[in-house]
This record gives structure tokens, sequence and C-alpha cells, in this order.
């Protein structure tokens, strides 16, 4: 990559080969850890809003968080988060590194075109994205069908369990191994596609940012301040939290649906899944929990992405 480009002189970009990998991945899991437990309630919050029926009276999120208030308290904020940080440590360590190689290897195939900056980063950064996600899937499909379960237990008419493993055990009796990748598909459909745009959005417009700032249009001008870099790096977190949920969002409402739906009732496929909702709410049913999954996603993603800079300035080579 040439020495001049933004991203090289600019915001300092660590590659994945000047990073210290197991201090990377130690230090790595500490942080996101952390912010899953700041974060995990807005999941808890969309996910009952998407499996709500058209008659419940919880219709927003300040309604659910009422809900769950008075009948579980705090604790209700975080149900099936063990099973959600057992999981997520393995598959943040999968997509991690298979979104950063895959990223380099993107932009040297990429650089031959002499694409403009930001198409070039949404190029790289959306294929590493999608690919990483689909690498990921493997490990988080299984963990996101245990935890939407304990997310939604006793609630709606579903059913409830014992913690995780009891979630295990009676989708096993029930439906086999298959039962715990019940939305597979789906999720492959929603987060390789939410991830790639959301790597493609953040990417780009992060270069878009700093050409509008004036920075790498000229040679030799002083490094921006590290207050300038995070700001810069936070509104392409949003940008592109917005970017995605806006287009996602009806895939994850169904998928939702789909994953947890007990084995006591007659199984519809995403199809039948997306009649009743339409005939229930008309077309605005697919987009059920926008509003938390929006907030979800730009919280999750800035606060990540935040996170991820700063833990790769952290475990950079000397």
């Amino acid at each position: 990559m040439d020495a001049a480009r933004p991203q090289e002189r600019y915001q300092s970009e660590i590659n994945w080969d000047k990073l210290d990998k197991p201090k990377f991945y130690v230090v790595g899991a500490g942080i996101f850890t952390g912010i899953t437990v700041a974060l995990y309630p807005i999941s808890v919050v969309k996910t009952r809003l998407q499996v709500a029926d058209h008659y419940s009276q919880e219709k927003n999120a300040f309604s659910v968080l009422r809900g769950i208030f008075k009948t579980d308290g705090i604790p209700g904020l975080y149900r099936g988060f063990g099973t959600v940080i057992t999981g997520a440590i393995p598959a943040r360590i999968i997509f991690l590194t298979a979104l950063e190689t895959t990223k380099v290897a993107a932009f040297r195939a990429v650089e031959p075109f002499k694409f403009s900056e930001p198409t070039q980063a949404a190029i790289a950064n959306g294929v590493g994205g999608m690919l990483a996600s689909l690498c990921a899937q493997s490990v988080f499909v299984p963990i996101d069908v245990v935890s939407q379960r304990l997310m939604v237990q006793g609630y709606s008419g579903h059913a409830s369990y014992n913690g995780g493993l009891d979630v295990v055990r009676k989708v096993l009796k029930s439906e086999g191994v298959r039962g715990l990748y019940r939305g597979f598909g789906l999720s492959i459909l929603t987060y390789s596609p939410s991830s790639a745009v959301w790597w493609a959005s953040y990417g780009s417009s992060q270069r878009f940012i700093w050409s509008l700032l004036g920075h790498g249009t000229e040679k030799g001008q002083p490094a921006p301040s590290q207050g300038r870099i995070v700001s810069v790096q936070a509104a392409g977190g949003i940008i592109a939290g917005v970017t995605a949920s806006c287009i996602t969002t009806p895939l994850d409402t169904i998928k939702t649906r789909l994953q947890v739906m007990g084995h006591e009732v007659k199984r519809p496929n995403a199809r039948q899944v997306v009649k009743h909702l339409i005939a229930e709410e008309g077309w605005t049913g697919l987009y059920r929990g926008l509003g938390p999954r929006f907030v979800s996603m730009s919280a999750w993603g800035t606060s990540m992405i935040l996170a991820y800079e700063y833990l790769k300035r952290l475990c950079a080579k000397e």
C-alpha cells in the first residue's frame, strides 16, 4: 500500500502482520466482554419486540423495558447472557482473524483497478466483513438459538427453561443437531450481508470524511490529533450502523421468529412467517424492532470499532 495514502498517514491503520497475536486475542476477549455487558440489554429488548404477536400490549421498546423490570427486574435484561459470553469469545476470535487476513488480501486484489480510496476501502472491508461473518456463523448460530430462547422464555407464550444447558438438551431431544442450527440459512443471509454492508460503509465513510477534512490531499501535512481520529472513527461507525440496520432488519426479524419457535408448535417456514407478518401488520411488520436494532447496531458498531482500533494500537508490535 502506498505510504502516502490517508489510512496509513493519518489513521495509522495497523495491518494483521503488525499485531502481537496472543496479546490481541487475550486483551480483545476482555474488551469485547465488557462491551457485551454494557449493550446486551438492547439485544434482549429487540428480540422481544420481534417475537411479540399482534395482540401484545408491548408495542415499543419502553413498554418492553417496563414489562421486564416488572416481572424480572434488572436480571431480566441479561437473560441468556452466560450462553452468549461462552460462545462469543471463540466466535469473535474467528471473526477478527478472518476479517483482518481477508481485508489485507482484498486491498491487494483491488489495487490494480485504480479505484478511488473510498471505493477501495468499501470493497476490501465489505469482502472481509462478509467472509468473516460466514466463518463465525458456524459457532454463533447455536449460541444465538439458545440465547434467544432464554431471552423470550415465559414471554408471549414461549416455553421456560432452566438455563442454557436445558435449552440445548430439549432442542437436541426434540429436533437433533439441526435444531441448534435453525435459521442458519437466514443467519447467513442476514449477518453476512449486514457485516459486509457495515464494514464497507465504515471503510468508505471514514475515507470520505477524511477527504472532506482535507487530510491526505497534500504531502507533508501534520497528522491529526488522537481526538480527531477517534471522532472520525465514531462517525464512520454510526453511518455504518444506520446503513446496515435499514437494509437487514426484515431478514433479522424473520430469522429471530424462526429461531425462538418451540418444538410443540407446527413450525412454519420463512415464507409463511413473512406472509403471517404482512397479513397482521402489513410490510411494516418486517421492520419490527427497527428502532432497537438501529440503536443496537450503531451502539455496538461504534463501541466495537473504537475498542477494536484501540485494541490494535495497544497490540501493535514495536
